[in-house]
């Protein structure tokens, strides 16, 4: 019996002290004991947590693989009340690879000060690592020998840190890819090269990452790295006048791959003086197929392409939206002042151009039925972003201002699309037709769509489309041309 008694004693004693050694990770500031510790969070897909982001429900890790050439932001926390004077943390650093393969700042020693009771160690990275390479770190001392190093327990001090250099993928894109200039001497647009992974500047320095088709001349500077290593700003500034109205002008800047970035999504940017016809704005062909009060508006179309061997006319439809412009844009026409006088919160759209895109998420829509001439395509925006031309159709109306009819031009430029990351084309889409009422609301758009790319076409092919702004429409007579098929990314 007094056995029984004793283990079960002891049984207590036991699960009083297994209690008391998990402390719950003391990470309130109301503790009478101050403690310094690592405090590198991440999200529920792995990716480090920076401020102001937050997740209340994560612990912080001891141990990170690190993926990206982007400088990465270690955060130390010292958990106390406001400090009455400044306290200094020495930490060490450690790697099992090159040393000069990175550098830290600060480089041995942390402040705390008043209400700042975060400081953090940047780790940035000079060149390539070769195959798996760690970084360690650890808090050593504080001039302040009362504040403890580590977590106020036994289990997860999270008084070091350890970087795992994983394998990297580096890739660059362009974020739009087109521009339009309206052709003055000095005119500046500035534009950037986004790195989603970072970037090396030597790299950068010593290796092309453009290849040029111009049109005319200009100048391309770009801003200093920095230490922000996930985009680089360019600027552009024209170096002629060309205004000739009845000529179109067109610089493309490409992205190139080099043995250490792949360009992916938009590599090519197309920077644009148009046709200028004079047109006025009060025509407002673009109302005519959009519907800004309807997120999920469609305009419906038939392109004449082969199925099954025969040549016949497929049906199609895309979200259709209008473009917002600034109030200074030569073809702005004021949508809505949002009921007050203030006139800085008014939307202005363009008059004479349309485009397609999702009302939201990262997929795309069927641009052109574009969808059908591919197979084995990825539907992800991020790999073809080209099945959401954002800016697509642009009106021209008959004599500059009728209301019923014009000529339609397929906005030129270059779009992006893939079966994978590793598997992208760019294909270059132009064409021209006329737009007319052919019944009371009801309006048909008319044109020759023509697309280009070497590779998968063997050059130029085309076809005949009708685009309209209702549903219910007349199916077009069937054609005696020949028509596309599908081909294989």
């Amino acid at each position: 019996m007094n056995r029984i008694k004793f283990i079960a004693t002891i049984s207590i004693i036991a699960a009083i002290l297994v209690s008391c050694s998990k402390d719950d990770y003391r990470l309130d500031t109301t503790s009478t004991d101050p403690f310094v510790r690592f405090n590198f969070l991440v999200s529920t897909s792995n990716i480090p947590l920076e401020y102001p982001s937050k997740n209340t429900s994560a612990l912080p890790i001891s141990t990170y693989e690190n993926k990206s050439i982007k400088t990465l932001k270690v955060p130390v926390t010292l958990t106390s009340t406001t400090l009455k004077s400044p306290v200094k943390v020495n930490f060490s650093a450690a790697t099992s690879g090159d040393v000069n393969s990175f550098s830290l700042n600060p480089a041995t020693e942390l402040l705390f000060e008043g209400n700042k009771l975060t400081d953090t160690i940047f780790v940035s990275f000079e060149k390539r690592w070769a195959g798996q390479q760690t970084i360690s770190l650890k808090l050593e001392n504080a001039s302040d020998p009362s504040i403890h190093i580590g977590n106020l327990n036994s289990y997860a001090l999270n008084d070091a840190f350890t970087i795992t250099l994983g394998e990297i993928s580096t890739t660059y894109t362009f974020p739009v890819n087109q521009f339009v200039i309206k052709g003055e001497v000095g005119e500046k647009i500035d534009f950037k090269v986004n790195f989603p992974n970072g970037f090396i500047p030597s790299e950068i320095e010593n290796n092309p990452i453009f290849k040029f088709q111009n049109g005319f001349e200009y100048s391309l500077t770009h801003d200093d790295y920095g230490n922000n290593r996930s985009s680089i700003t360019y600027h552009f500034t024209l170096l002629e006048d060309i205004q000739n109205d009845d000529a179109r002008y067109e610089t493309k800047i490409t992205l190139v791959n080099t043995p250490n970035y792949i360009a992916t999504g938009n590599i090519s940017l197309n920077i644009v003086k148009p046709i200028k016809s004079p047109r006025d704005v009060q025509a407002y062909p673009a109302s005519k197929f959009t519907d800004p009060t309807n997120a999920f508006y469609l305009t419906y179309g038939e392109h004449w392409f082969n199925n099954n061997g025969n040549c016949t006319w497929q049906t199609f439809n895309a979200l259709t939206f209008p473009i917002i412009v600034s109030k200074d844009n030569e073809n702005a026409i004021l949508y809505s002042d949002k009921g007050t006088a203030n006139p800085n919160d008014d939307v202005y759209h363009d008059a004479f151009k349309i485009g397609f895109n999702v009302a939201s998420g990262t997929n795309t829509i069927n641009s052109f039925g574009l969808k059908r001439w591919f197979s084995n395509e990825s539907n992800s925006a991020a790999i073809s972003p080209g099945f959401n031309i954002t800016s697509a159709l642009e009106f021209f109306p008959a004599n500059g201002n009728s209301k019923t009819e014009g000529t339609v031009l397929v906005i030129p430029q270059d779009i992006t699309i893939g079966s994978s990351a590793a598997n992208t084309y760019q294909i270059a889409i132009s064409g021209e037709g006329t737009y007319k009422e052919i019944s009371n609301g009801l309006y048909e758009i008319s044109f020759e769509l023509k697309l280009t790319n070497d590779k998968l076409f063997g050059g130029t092919v085309s076809t005949q489309y009708r685009m309209y702004n209702n549903r219910v429409y007349t199916k077009p007579t069937p054609l005696t041309i020949e028509c596309p098929k599908e081909v294989t990314l």
